[in-house]
C-alpha cells in the first residue's frame, strides 16, 4: 500500500503557514507531557476506518472509482532501526485541496474550542491534565501523532480517477508543505518519524497490543508487519443478532474479555434502536472476586463508539450497586466532548444507563424466577450489592426489593424472598416482621421473638452489617410495612390495646398484685445495675425468656444505631430499658430469695449481661466467666 516518498520536501516547495490556533495546538501537543501516548495510533486507525467506510459507500453508488477491486483494509508497518511507522489505508483518499483543508485547518473553528478546553483542564488540575484526554471530536485526532513524531508525512490519492497523488509534510513548525507525490493506488499513507523516546511504537508486539486494546473490532482487517498478519478480530459479537449466537460463543467471548476461566452466571444481550441506538453485551461473573489472571483493573463497562474503544472502564453506564457487571456497550449516537476518553454527561448517557440498568435487573428477576438455584448462587456472592441498591436507589426500588433474599425463623436454612414471606403470612397479619443482630444463630434465641412465636408469625433474620443501611430505606413492600420486633412499642393485631380494654377487673387486680409482689425485686435490679440502664420494668411480651433490653422512648431506632456503630461515628448507645418476665421461673425463684442472699446480685448481673450478649452489645463477654463460676459453685452448694 505504501509508495516510496521523499522524507524531506524539496527546497523550492511552497511553505504554507498554519492558522494561529493550529500553531498553538501543535505547540501544546509537542511540548506537553502525556500519560497515554498510545492513543495516537487509535486515532489514526479510526481515521483510516472512516476513510474506508466513505469509499465503500462510493463504490456502492458510483462505479467510476479508482481501484474498485482493491481490498478495503488497513496496513501498519514499522522499522525499528530507522524509527519509522507507517499507517496505510485503501480508503477515500484526498486531493491536494482536500489535504490542505483537512490537515491545514483543524476542524475549522474547532481548534479554538480545543484550546479553551485544554486551558481549563490545565488550570483546574494545576499539573496539566494529560491532553490525550482532550483529543477527539474537534478534529485534532490526527495531530495527536505529534506526541510521538519528529515529523509526519501524509501521502494520499483520491478515489477520483483523474486526481493526482499529493504529499503533506510537517515537522511541528509553524508551516506545512503540500506537493505532488508518487502513489499509484487509492488511499492514504501516514508516515511518522518517531522520536527517540517513542521507540516502543516501532515494535510490532507493542503495536499489536494497542490494536487489540483499542481497535480490535474495526470492521476492516488491520494487517501488521511485512507478513501482513491480520491483528484485529473484526467481528463485534455484540452487534450480531442473539438468534445467530450460540451459548458457547457467548462464553468464549466472555473468557477473551476477562480471562476468567469460569463461565459467567448469566449474560444479557441488548440491541436497541430507540430511544437511542445501542448494542450491549453484559455478563455477571460466577464469582465476585477477580481471578489471578483477571484483566480487570477497575470497575466499569467497556464503552465503544462505532466499534472503537473510547473508554475501558466507564463508570457512568451503571449505578454503583451494579458495578460487578462486566461487558461492552457500543452506540452510534454517543456524543463525545473533545475526547474519546471523556464522555459528556448528557441525555444520551442517561438513557443508556437507564436501559442497561433495567436490562440487568430484568435478567436477575428472570433468573430468580426460572433458575432459583442459580439465583441463590448469585445471592451468596452479590447480596451486598443488591442491598446497597435498596439503601441508595431512588428508581427501580420495587425491582430491587423483589430481588432480596432472607433466612427466616421458619426457614433458617433456605433463602426466601419477600414475596415468599407474604404468601406464608398468617390470616390477619398485615405487617412483615424482622429482627436485626450480629449472628443469625443468636437471633433465633432472641427474647424479642417470644411474642411472635405465640402468634406463629414468621420473622426475617438480618445479621449482615449492610442490613442496617438497607432498612433505613426499606420501609414497606407491596403495601406491607416492615416492622422491627425489637421495637418497645411493637403492636400486634388483636392484642395490646384491644386486650387491655377487654380485661376484667379480676385480671387487672392480678396485674396490680403482681406489680406489688415484684416491687422490691425491681428496686433491687435498679440498685444493682445503677446507671447501666435507664429503667427496669415488668413486661408481658416475654414468655420463654427471663428478660430483654429495649430502647427508651425517644431514642434513635435500632437501624440508625447500628449504622452509627458500623460507621465508627462518635455515637453513644442510649441506655436501655431492662424488661423482666414475671412468669419466668428464674425471676420467680429470684424473687423468693432473701434480700441478703449473695446469689441475688450475681444473678441480676448475669441476667443483664445475658441480655447484652443477645443484643450484640456486650463489651467483654469473657468478663462473665468468674461470675458464672461463682454461680455454679453456689448451685453445687
Amino acid at each position: 500500500m505504501t509508495e516510496q516518498v521523499k522524507n524531506k520536501p524539496e527546497e523550492d516547495t511552497l511553505q504554507i503557514p498554519f492558522k494561529a490556533e493550529t500553531r498553538q495546538l501543535l505547540n501544546i501537543l509537542i511540548h506537553s507531557l502525556y500519560t497515554e501516548q498510545e492513543i495516537f495510533l487509535r486515532e489514526l486507525i479510526s481515521n483510516a476506518s472512516d476513510a474506508l467506510t466513505r469509499v465503500d459507500f462510493e463504490i456502492l453508488t458510483n462505479r467510476d472509482v479508482l481501484d474498485q477491486d482493491v481490498e478495503l483494509a488497513i496496513k501498519i508497518t514499522a522499522d525499528p532501526e530507522q524509527m519509522m511507522l507507517t499507517i496505510s489505508d485503501t480508503g477515500i483518499g484526498m486531493t491536494a485541496e482536500e489535504i490542505k483543508t483537512n490537515l491545514g485547518t483543524i476542524a475549522q473553528s474547532g481548534a479554538r474550542e480545543f484550546l479553551e478546553a485544554a486551558k481549563i483542564s490545565m488550570d483546574e488540575k494545576g499539573n496539566g491534565k494529560a491532553l490525550s484526554d482532550l483529543i477527539g471530536q474537534f478534529g485534532v485526532g490526527f495531530y495527536s501523532a505529534f506526541m510521538v513524531a519528529d515529523w509526519i508525512r501524509v501521502v494520499s490519492r483520491s478515489y477520483r480517477k483523474d486526481a493526482e497523488a499529493t504529499s503533506w509534510f510537517c515537522d511541528g513548525s509553524d508551516t506545512f508543505t503540500v506537493e505532488p507525490a508518487e502513489k499509484k493506488t487509492r488511499g492514504t499513507d501516514v508516515i511518522i518519524k518517531l522520536k527517540e523516546d517513542a521507540a516502543e511504537f516501532a515494535q510490532e508486539s507493542r503495536l499489536r497490543q494497542i490494536i487489540r486494546k483499542h481497535s480490535d473490532f474495526i470492521p476492516y482487517p488491520i494487517y501488521l508487519g511485512d507478513q501482513e498478519q491480520q491483528v484485529n478480530r473484526q467481528t463485534a459479537i455484540w452487534r450480531t443478532s442473539p438468534r445467530e449466537i450460540k451459548q458457547e460463543e457467548y462464553d468464549d467471548f466472555y473468557k477473551q474479555l476477562t480471562l476468567d476461566f469460569e463461565p459467567p452466571l448469566v449474560h444479557a444481550h441488548m440491541i436497541v434502536d430507540a430511544p437511542v441506538q445501542m448494542y450491549a453485551l453484559l455478563y455477571i461473573p460466577s464469582d465476585p472476586e477477580h481471578g489471578v489472571f483477571s484483566l480487570r483493573r477497575d470497575v466499569g463497562l467497556k464503552l465503544y463508539a462505532r466499534k472503537i474503544l473510547i473508554q475501558e472502564y466507564n463508570k457512568d453506564l451503571l449505578p454503583e450497586y451494579l458495578s460487578f457487571v462486566q461487558g461492552i456497550v457500543d452506540s452510534e449516537d454517543l456524543p463525545l466532548n473533545v475526547s474519546r476518553e471523556s464522555v459528556q454527561s448528557n441525555r444520551v448517557m442517561a438513557r443508556l444507563k437507564k436501559l442497561i440498568t433495567s436490562k440487568i435487573l430484568d435478567t436477575l428477576k428472570e433468573m430468580a424466577d426460572k433458575e432459583p438455584e442459580k439465583y441463590n448462587r448469585f445471592w451468596d456472592g452479590y447480596s451486598r450489592y443488591i442491598k446497597q441498591g435498596v439503601a441508595t436507589e431512588l428508581d427501580n426500588t420495587e425491582s430491587l426489593k423483589s430481588l432480596l433474599r432472607f433466612h427466616t425463623t421458619e426457614k433458617p436454612d433456605e433463602w426466601s424472598s419477600l414475596d415468599d414471606y407474604i404468601k406464608r403470612m398468617k390470616l390477619g397479619q398485615d405487617e412483615i416482621y424482622y429482627i436485626m443482630g450480629d449472628d443469625e444463630r443468636s437471633l433465633l434465641y432472641s427474647p424479642h421473638l417470644d411474642m411472635l412465636r405465640e402468634y406463629g408469625y414468621e420473622v426475617l433474620l438480618m445479621a449482615d452489617p449492610v442490613d442496617a443501611f438497607m432498612m433505613v430505606n426499606l420501609k414497606e413492600y407491596q403495601e406491607h410495612k416492615l416492622v422491627n420486633v425489637a421495637d418497645a412499642n411493637l403492636e400486634l393485631p388483636d392484642k395490646d390495646d384491644a386486650a387491655e380494654e377487654q380485661k376484667t377487673e379480676d385480671e387487672q387486680k392480678v396485674d396490680e398484685a403482681q406489680a406489688q409482689a415484684y416491687a422490691d425485686l425491681l428496686e433491687r435490679f435498679k440498685t444493682e445495675l445503677g446507671d447501666k440502664v435507664s429503667d427496669v420494668r415488668l413486661s408481658h411480651r416475654l414468655s420463654e425468656s427471663p428478660a430483654r433490653l429495649v430502647d427508651p422512648e425517644g431514642a434513635l431506632n435500632q437501624e440508625m444505631q447500628r449504622v452509627y456503630r458500623l460507621l465508627n461515628q462518635d455515637f453513644e448507645i442510649p441506655k436501655k430499658v431492662l424488661e423482666l418476665n414475671p412468669g419466668h421461673k428464674i425471676l420467680q425463684r429470684l424473687n423468693e430469695l432473701p434480700p441478703d442472699d449473695q446469689r441475688v446480685s450475681l444473678i441480676i448481673e448475669q441476667i443483664y449481661d445475658d441480655a447484652l450478649l443477645v443484643e450484640g452489645l456486650h463489651p467483654n463477654p469473657a468478663g462473665m466467666i468468674s461470675r458464672i463460676q461463682d454461680l455454679m459453685e453456689s448451685a453445687l452448694d
